[in-house]
């Protein structure tokens, strides 16, 4: 017999765990040291109470099944939710044909829309090119990236996530919020 109530259970523990844990690493890796330790706790509470509830019913494949689906959705909603949250910084490399018309004007266009751009030149295999270094919140990464085709649909981009951000137009900007948003 089937015992719905338990698979459901199994299921949705082990889903749980998952989308913490998934997201408790997120955290980690992000260096926000106090929230993903207490998410810990709670996701260590949860892993013992999935796992206990399999092991004492190892006869029933199907109850290790759910576990092991509720594990792989899991990673899935804990992986979008993070998405959705979007937290930290992107670093954006692009690098533009020199000597357009549209390249002159990307860096002015992406400082109008509030980036912060670092501007240099470099030489490619087909001769000169701009290089522009502009720091993002991951929350508006897609703006900048449909931002940047718009003007130039032929800019090499790479992206990456920064580790330590110090000094320069994002400091100044991050400080001037966290003081208006503390003014009561």
């Amino acid at each position: 017999m089937i015992d719905i109530k338990m698979l459901a259970m199994i299921f949705f523990i082990n889903f749980a765990y998952v989308t913490l844990n998934t997201l408790r690493f997120m955290l980690t890796m992000k260096g926000y040291r106090i929230l993903a330790p207490l998410m810990s706790m709670v996701e260590i509470t949860i892993y013992i109470l999935g796992l206990s509830m399999v092991l004492n019913r190892l006869d029933n494949p199907l109850n290790l099944l759910t576990y092991a689906l509720g594990y792989a959705i899991g990673i899935s909603v804990g992986i979008r939710i993070e998405d959705k949250l979007a937290l930290g910084y992107i670093m954006v490399s692009v690098i533009l044909p020199s000597n357009t018309e549209k390249e002159a004007s990307l860096p002015r266009i992406l400082r109008e829309n509030g980036y912060g751009v670092t501007q240099s030149y470099g030489e490619g295999l087909s001769g000169d090119r701009m290089v522009l270094e502009i720091l993002s919140p991951r929350k508006t990464e897609r703006t900048l990236y449909a931002l940047i085709k718009e003007v130039e649909e032929r800019a090499f981009i790479i992206s990456y996530e920064p580790k330590y951000i110090s000094g320069g137009f994002w400091t100044k900007k991050v400080r001037k919020r966290q003081k208006s948003s503390s003014k009561p």
